[in-house]
C-alpha cells in the first residue's frame, strides 16, 4: 500500500470538525471520539485520506464530529459502503462507525460479510448492550433477562458476541477495549489502524440513560484490575490489582481463575498468542461478569486483502482478453428487446383498472386536517407534565385488612402491589374489594393481597405522551394507570381527573 504524503504535522484540533457534540452528557461516546481524533495524526494518512463512514444510532453521529470525509449512511449498510470505497480507493485509511443495534442487528449480514472478505478498513463497535437512541430497547448484545421496554418481562434471547463473531467471519485483527480506559483505547485504535486487512473493535461503552451500570466495575479505575485481563502478546493471562490471579487451561480443557501463591504459578497460566485463532476463541468465550473481560489484541493475522486479490483477477483478466468493452458486455449474452404491445391483458378474472382511481386520487389531495388545542395537548405533552402522585403501595403479602386500611386512611381507590424490590407486581382496587372481596372473603385479617390485585397491570412510562395513556384508559376502561421506570419499578399513578386538571390548567 503506499500513503499519502503529509506536507504538515496534524494535531488532534487537526480532525476536529466545528458541529456542536449532541450526546447525552456523561456518554461514553465523547471518549471514544477523543481518542479517534488524538490517534488519527500518527497514522500516517492526511486529512483528506481519512473517511469515516456510519449506519443509524448514536454512535453514527460520529461523521459530523470529525474533520474528515465521511459518510452518514443508512441502518446498518456502513460496511457495505465503505467496502465499495475502500476498494475504489485503496490509499484511502476508511472507517466504520457502529453500534451493537446497527452492526449486529440489521447491519448483522453486511459486517460478516465485510470481515470474511478482509477488506482493508476499520470497524469501530460500541457496545453498551441497549437501543439508547430509539429509548432503551433490548438490543443482540443485551443479556438474558435483560428487562427493557422491549422487554418487560426479560429478554428470552441469547446475546451475540461480538468477538467470537468476528472470529467465525474471518476478521484479520481483533480487539476489546472500553471507553472509560482511554489510554487503552487509544493504543488499541493505533494497533488496528496500522493493519492491513479488517480490524474489528469492540469498544465497551455505558449508556448513561438507559443501561448506565452495564460495564459495573470496569468503568471504575479503582476496581477495574481486579476485573480486566489486559492482554499482552507473549505474556501470561495475569490480573489483579495485586497481580496474584491468572486463567489457566485445567484437565478438562476449560480455562478457570486461579489465585497464584502455593499450588499455582505463572508458569502454569495461559501465555497469550495472538496469532493463535484457536486460543482467541478461548478468549471470547469467557465474558464478564463471569470471567474477567478480556482487553487489548486478541487475535492478529497477515493475509492477503480482498482489494488485493480482486486487483490481481482485474490485471489477469486484462492480460488474457485485453480492455473490456462494456456496450458489448452487456449485448454479449441473455440480451433481447421489449417491444411494446397495443393492448394489456390481464390474467386475473374481472376487470382490472390500469389506472389510480379519481376518488382515491382526490382523497390523497385533501388537506390535512387542523388539530384542536385539546388535541395539541395530548399529543404533544408527556405523562410527567400531568405531575402524577406519588403512589401509595402494599406489599404482595399484606393482608386485605391492611390494604383496605391504608385506602381508607388515604381516600383512595388504587393500590400499588409492590415487591422487597419496589419493582410493580399488581394493583389493587376499589373494584377488586367489590368483585373479589365483598361478602366473599370471611377474615380480612388472614387473606393477602397477592391473591386478589390485578397481577402485572397495564402500566405506562411518564415519558409517554398523554394520548397514549388516554387510549389505554379508554380501549381498557380503566380510571387509574400506573407509572413505572425502565427497570419496572413503581413511580407513581395517575387518574382521568388528573387529565382533566391537567387539559383545563393547560387552556385557561
Amino acid at each position: 500500500m503506499t500513503t499519502t504524503t503529509i506536507p504538515v504535522k496534524l494535531t488532534r484540533k487537526d480532525f476536529v470538525s466545528d458541529q456542536t457534540v449532541r450526546w447525552c452528557p456523561g456518554c461514553g461516546d465523547y471518549s471514544i471520539l477523543a481518542q479517534i481524533q488524538k490517534t488519527l495524526p500518527n497514522i500516517g494518512y492526511a486529512k483528506e485520506d481519512i473517511v469515516f463512514i456510519s449506519g443509524i444510532g448514536c454512535s453514527s453521529r460520529f461523521p459530523y464530529y470529525m474533520d474528515t470525509f465521511g459518510i452518514h449512511s443508512i441502518h446498518g449498510r456502513a460496511p457495505t459502503l465503505a467496502t465499495g470505497l475502500a476498494i475504489t480507493n485503496p490509499n484511502l485509511s476508511v472507517w466504520v462507525i457502529t453500534g451493537d443495534g446497527d452492526g449486529l442487528s440489521i447491519g448483522g449480514n453486511h459486517l460478516v460479510h465485510t470481515m470474511r472478505r478482509n477488506v482493508n478498513l476499520n470497524i469501530v463497535l460500541f457496545n453498551n448492550r441497549i437501543y439508547g437512541l430509539t429509548k432503551g430497547q433490548y438490543s443482540p448484545t443485551s443479556r438474558v433477562g435483560k428487562r427493557t421496554k422491549s422487554s418487560p418481562m426479560g429478554s428470552l434471547e441469547q446475546p451475540v458476541n461480538p468477538i467470537a463473531l468476528a472470529l467465525a467471519s474471518g476478521a484479520t485483527f481483533i480487539a476489546r477495549s472500553l471507553d472509560a480506559h482511554t489510554k487503552h483505547l487509544g493504543e488499541t485504535l493505533f494497533e488496528a489502524a496500522k493493519h492491513q486487512g479488517t480490524s474489528f473493535i469492540e469498544t465497551y461503552q455505558n449508556c448513561v440513560i438507559f443501561n448506565p451500570a452495564e460495564w459495573g466495575p470496569l468503568e471504575d479505575r479503582r476496581e477495574r484490575d481486579d476485573h480486566i485481563i489486559y492482554l499482552e502478546h507473549g505474556k501470561p493471562l495475569v490480573f489483579g490489582k495485586g497481580r496474584d490471579k491468572g486463567i489457566r487451561i485445567n484437565e478438562q480443557f476449560l480455562p478457570e481463575v486461579v489465585t497464584l501463591g502455593d499450588e499455582y504459578s505463572e508458569d502454569d497460566l495461559l501465555v497469550h498468542n495472538e496469532t493463535s485463532k484457536q486460543q482467541a476463541y478461548i478468549l471470547s468465550s469467557i465474558e464478564y461478569p463471569e470471567f474477567p473481560a478480556s482487553m487489548g489484541v486478541l487475535y492478529r493475522k497477515v493475509k492477503p486483502t480482498y482489494t488485493a486479490g480482486l486487483m490481481a483477477q482485474i490485471a489477469a483478466a486484462r492480460a488474457q482478453k485485453g480492455n473490456g468493452d462494456l456496450n458489448a458486455l452487456y449485448r454479449s449474452a441473455d440480451f433481447w428487446m421489449v417491444k411494446e404491445r397495443d393492448e394489456i391483458r390481464s390474467e386475473v378474472t374481472g376487470s382490472v383498472p390500469l389506472g389510480i382511481s379519481d376518488a382515491y386520487m382526490a382523497e390523497m389531495d385533501k388537506p390535512a386536517e387542523e388539530t384542536t388545542a385539546v388535541q395539541d395537548v395530548f399529543t404533544t405533552q408527556p405523562i410527567h407534565a400531568l405531575k402524577p402522585k406519588v403512589p401509595i403501595t402494599v406489599e404482595r403479602s399484606a393482608t386485605l385488612a391492611k390494604a383496605i386500611r391504608r385506602m381508607n386512611a388515604h381516600n383512595i381507590g388504587c393500590l400499588l402491589v409492590t415487591d422487597d424490590d419496589d419493582h410493580l407486581q399488581g394493583i389493587f382496587t376499589e373494584r377488586d374489594v367489590l368483585n373479589k372481596v365483598a361478602g366473599l372473603v370471611a377474615d380480612l385479617s388472614s387473606a393477602k393481597v397477592g391473591d386478589f390485585m390485578t397481577a402485572d397491570p397495564i402500566s405506562v412510562n411518564g415519558d409517554f405522551l398523554i394520548a397514549h395513556a388516554l387510549h389505554l384508559m379508554s380501549i381498557h376502561g380503566f380510571r387509574h394507570l400506573p407509572l413505572v421506570d425502565n427497570e419496572n419499578h413503581a413511580e407513581g399513578i395517575i387518574s382521568f381527573r388528573d387529565v382533566v386538571r391537567f387539559l383545563k390548567d393547560s387552556l385557561s
